[in-house]
């Protein structure tokens, strides 16, 4: 019988996760290059477009939007305040919550920003055949749309998680039972 090869990346090359991490990593090479060192970062121009498309949108409403998580948010939103781009004021409708929006040199940052982002865009898709393009796009817009949803799905609480007990063995038996043909004895069953 012919031995199963092992792959030679340990089962990577099959990885979802780990190709879309690859993936994901040359947008971000692709985009740094096309932006410049001093230039718009990839989630910086993430936010940037969000706020520009909703301006005076809420945090929370801009984590739903971009896909980046609360608190790396938090500290994106903070740092390009202090840079200028994004200006922060208390939401009218909601007193606990803030809004931000563009101010006018985000809204500069924005439109020479959209260069990089559409050329490093061109770059990735350039990688593939002109036939499989639309159909990259539609299956990525696929798996947005799914992680949009399960992320607007109520988590439970961990409390009310059940935990499961562990059972115990059945009573089999024992060696010296075997030889004699006796059974042991039964252990009465606990109530589940």
């Amino acid at each position: 019988m012919a031995k199963k090869q092992k792959s030679p990346d340990g089962g990577l090359s099959h990885s979802v996760t780990h190709l879309l991490h690859r993936v994901l990593q040359l947008a971000l090479d692709f985009h740094a290059e096309a932006s410049g060192p001093t230039r718009l970062t990839q989630r910086q121009y993430t936010v940037l477009a969000a706020v520009g498309a909703a301006d005076g949108v809420s945090q929370s409403d801009l984590v739903r939007a971009t896909g980046i998580d609360r608190s790396t948010l938090a500290d994106l939103v903070a740092r390009m305040i202090s840079k200028g781009l994004l200006e922060r004021e208390r939401s009218a409708t909601d007193a606990r919550a803030n809004t931000v929006r563009l101010s006018e040199a985000g809204r500069l940052s924005l439109a020479e920003g959209g260069k990089p982002a559409a050329r490093s865009d061109a770059r990735l898709l350039d990688l593939l055949p002109q036939k499989k393009r639309e159909s990259f796009l539609k299956t990525l817009a696929t798996l947005a749309a799914a992680a949009d949803a399960a992320s607007s799905q109520p988590k439970a609480p961990a409390s009310s998680a059940k935990v499961a007990k562990p059972e115990k063995p059945k009573a089999s038996k024992t060696p010296s039972a075997k030889k004699k043909g006796k059974k042991s004895k039964k252990q009465p069953k606990e109530a589940a």
